[in-house]
């Protein structure tokens, strides 16, 4: 059972869209996983326009993969790279810390995860 940042069980991150590198609703991961989808974020414009500006355009529908394009609000599991960069640039989503894969703090803190919570670590 996968865990998420605050050591319980991995919880979805989003059905609709659907996320996830294995495209099953979670952000967790694996060897093959390269661009480490893992952390779970809610989109806002200001994001989605510095994402784009980066070279990742998440908002432009790509129907031929499948890809519905992100809208602000939407819930998706964001490469832990592009999260760093942008947290750098101070621009960063906010994240859902039930939903975002343990290995995250390998790279980032939870007190830093914390100061981006959509939800809170005190949630039941």
């Amino acid at each position: 059972m996968a865990k998420n940042v605050l050591g319980t069980e991995l919880q979805p991150c989003s059905m609709d869209p659907v996320t996830g590198f294995f495209r099953n609703g979670n952000c967790d991961t694996c060897a093959e996983d390269t661009g480490q989808h893992t952390v779970c974020v809610v989109m806002t414009d200001d994001f989605l326009a510095f994402s784009k500006q980066r070279g990742n355009d998440l908002s432009t529908p790509m129907p031929e993969f499948g890809f519905p394009g992100l809208k602000s609000g939407d819930r998706w599991c964001l490469c832990l790279p592009r999260w760093v960069e942008a947290q750098q640039a101070g621009m960063a989503p906010q994240v859902y810390l039930r939903s975002t894969h343990a290995s995250v703090l390998e790279f980032v803190d939870l007190s830093t995860l914390e100061l981006y919570a959509h939800d809170s670590p005190s949630f039941n």
